[in-house]
């Protein structure tokens, strides 16, 4: 008996790691659990069928052409098994505050986006979140205490030892605030926060261009420029929580002043705030609900301007492809919704000075969500805290 107790040890800590890359995301098929576990397919199919028998996981079939997918027996993707409850979702952008309402599943039942001066309000926006939450949940028809676990984007560097937020030069306002700690005392849930780039890509890897994907690097062109990195499947936020500020790039140390201190930053030259500049100077439409950006952009002076936005943000993203190989590129946040030539840039760029194998190796992606990327990656981690299974493309279904 005494040889026996530290194979079943073992055996547990296997069922414990199996069971932890499954909830972690993306779906992982048998094949990427026996990769990155090194175990043996036999050990690995022990595992899941104990898994799969305790109710604790699911299996999600590829569908035809997807990753894995083959000429023999349709592999699967395996996810947590799904518990009842709803998730609340909250994207802070710069300039809007977006809030969602999701069953279990991952689908949308309601959202509610508005208009606010986010970098300078903290507090107005924190407290509008709340009582767009409070709407939303009265509309549905649903009890603040159904809701199991919410999480929320902020558009600013989040220190992961503190959950403050650190840059004086960006959002100034919110300089020492824990959005956690303090949408946690406002709602009275645990409430999840990260950067707003890594909600993004959570977002496209749940439900959008990333689905599938295990090693890409996710970039929002907005009012600002950030990124997301995910490696084997998982997010490398870096020793402080700080990884992906792309947008703090230097470009040019003749270019404009960037709100970080430094002049020439990529954000200061690919940003959909600078797109916009370079619209009201040759007299274009400016922005509003009424005449988006990838309506403007049929316009050839601001597809040029955009094609050119993405050879810049191709050149810095080509550096980064030649230190981490990645497999994808997303391009999300406003400035995607113009689509191909801002995606013909980036990829013009990527051929001219990565490495040749690298180069075609990776595949360079519209964000499919646009602007929900965010808000919908919210959802997905919100219910993937709770072993949800938010892994099926949302719909709204109110609201």
């Amino acid at each position: 008996m005494e040889s026996e107790q530290p194979a079943s040890s073992r055996r547990h800590r296997t069922k414990e790691q199996v069971t932890a890359l499954i909830r972690q995301g993306p779906p992982p098929t048998r094949a990427d659990l026996g990769q990155v576990t090194g175990l043996s397919r036999s050990a690995v199919a022990a595992v899941v069928q104990e898994l799969l028998d305790e109710g604790v996981i699911e299996e999600d079939l590829i569908p035809p052409g997807g990753r894995g997918s083959g000429r023999g027996r349709p592999s699967a993707m395996l996810v947590p098994s799904t518990p009842r409850g709803h998730v609340v979702a909250m994207d802070f952008g710069h300039n809007h505050v977006a809030v969602a309402v999701a069953d279990a599943e991952g689908h949308v039942i309601a959202e509610r986006w508005t208009h606010l001066d986010v970098d300078g309000q903290a507090q107005a926006s924190l407290d509008a979140a709340v009582e767009i939450v409070g709407a939303l949940l009265d509309d549905a028809g649903i009890a603040a205490s159904d809701i199991r676990c919410a999480a929320a984007g902020i558009p600013a560097p989040i220190d992961s030892h503190t959950h403050e937020i650190r840059s004086m030069s960006i959002m100034s306002d919110w300089v020492g605030v824990n959005p956690q700690v303090e949408l946690s005392r406002l709602l009275g849930w645990r409430v999840v926060v990260a950067n707003d780039a890594d909600m993004g890509a959570q977002g496209e890897l749940r439900y959008g261009a990333a689905r599938g994907i295990r090693d890409l690097v996710y970039v929002k062109l907005g009012d600002g420029v950030g990124a997301s990195l995910i490696l084997q499947g998982l997010p490398y936020p870096g020793v402080d929580g700080l990884a992906g500020e792309v947008g703090h790039t230097q470009v040019s140390d003749q270019g404009d002043w960037c709100r970080c201190g430094n002049r020439g930053c990529l954000e200061t030259v690919a940003s959909s705030t600078f797109v916009h500049s370079l619209m009201a100077d040759a007299g274009l439409t400016p922005h509003d609900d009424a005449f988006p950006l990838r309506d403007a952009a049929e316009h050839p002076a601001v597809a040029r301007f955009v094609e050119e936005s993405g050879r810049t943000v191709g050149r810095v993203l080509a550096d980064l492809c030649n230190w981490l190989n990645p497999r994808g590129i997303i391009i999300g946040g406003e400035l995607s919704t113009v689509g191909s030539p801002l995606a013909e840039g980036v990829r013009e760029s990527i051929r001219r000075y990565t490495q040749p194998a690298i180069a075609q190796s990776v595949e360079v992606r519209i964000a499919e969500l646009g602007r929900r990327s965010e808000l919908l990656g919210c959802v997905a981690v919100a219910c993937r805290e709770l072993s949800y299974r938010p892994w099926g493309r949302p719909q709204v279904l109110t609201g």
